[in-house]
């Protein structure tokens, strides 16, 4: 069986400041998936480079695997405070462990929280039209069940 720990050790050794580590998921038939990504982005000679390593430096005749590196997808949750930083200024939505779902601009990422600003049309009494009204939320990461990028084809 191959070792969870070691495989991320490994990638980890192959990554820059910029790059940070999202995932790593090992299969009971020894499928590995590594999910790797970065503040530049990240291309394929990087995933390339990364699965090269991993591969050579595991013992083929003890364990027989197959090694998957990639991005994660661009609809993917969230696994990691890396990618709420690299998405600071992106429509997000952000689902509360209470079940509130939330949908707007992220406007800060820092170790603790995030700062999501929303806004939507509204009543607000002395007013005959709906007005815009935007809202604020400090969301702890503790406090948030799933969050994703809203892609946007406009």
């Amino acid at each position: 069986m191959v070792n969870k720990a070691k495989i991320e050790e490994l990638v980890k050794e192959k990554l820059d400041e910029k790059a940070f580590l999202v995932d790593v998921q090992v299969s009971a038939s020894n499928v590995i998936k590594v999910f790797v990504d970065s503040f530049d982005g990240f291309t394929i000679d990087r995933c390339v480079e990364i699965s090269r390593h991993v591969e050579h430096s595991l013992d083929r005749e003890s364990d027989d695997f197959e090694l998957q590196v990639s991005s994660p997808g661009l609809t993917e949750n969230f696994k990691v405070k890396e990618q709420y930083l690299k998405n600071v200024s992106r429509e997000v939505e952000v689902i509360t462990s209470e079940g509130a779902k939330h949908t707007g601009l992220l406007k800060e990422a820092n170790s603790d929280f995030i700062l999501l600003e929303t806004s939507a049309r509204e009543k607000v009494e002395g007013h005959k039209k709906k007005q815009l009204i935007v809202r604020k939320h400090q969301i702890e990461y503790s406090d948030i069940k799933s969050a994703k990028v809203v892609v946007s084809f406009k």
